[in-house]
């Protein structure tokens, strides 16, 4: 019975994507729980991060076998990570993310995953800061207080997974 209410709790945070005008996704709850309007529409697919943990070898794999277009490796000390991009045609990329620092939230991810894998997907919005408040409406969790800049130079923030079908998902300003 206590496993068939926590399924019904956790049920009740998933968000539904319904269409909107141009193609756009908004973000509501399910059911009636919430009549107000959305504050916040989704953009995008951003981009595909794969922590891995060893940042040149990855580089070669996606420079020489798959023939991308890779970006400099870039330290992010604000997150605590190493990051490159790997241009796969259209606005979205795939995100190459490493450890940087003993501190690192991937350091832990590659423990449990010595060969790497897929860590998070980030979406766009057009308001992070409305997404935030209406995020936190329907009890789900981030990770952080408050938005912290991201690699792209943009208020970003990430969603616990436990609320998000198990998924780590980024959310970042459009």
């Amino acid at each position: 019975m206590g496993k068939l209410i926590h399924t019904q709790q956790c049920l009740k945070r998933l968000l539904i994507f319904a269409p909107c005008r141009q193609n756009r996704v908004v973000a509501r709850m399910s059911s009636s729980e919430s009549k107000l309007p959305p504050l916040f529409s989704l953009g995008k697919l951003n981009h595909v991060a794969i922590a891995v943990p060893d940042m040149e070898k990855s580089v070669k794999f996606y420079e020489e076998v798959l023939n991308a277009s890779c970006s400099p490796i870039e330290q992010q000390p604000n997150h605590g990570v190493s990051t490159v991009f790997i241009h796969v045609g259209g606005d979205t990329k795939v995100e190459l993310i490493t450890p940087l620092g003993e501190n690192s939230p991937i350091k832990s991810f590659l423990e449990k995953n010595q060969s790497g894998g897929l860590h998070h997907i980030c979406i766009d919005v057009d308001d992070i800061e409305k997404a935030v408040e209406q995020l936190g409406e329907h009890k789900v969790r981030t990770l952080t207080k408050t938005t912290k800049i991201g690699a792209h130079g943009k208020p970003v923030i990430f969603l616990h997974p436990n609320d998000c079908n198990g998924v780590l998902l980024e959310l970042q300003q459009k």
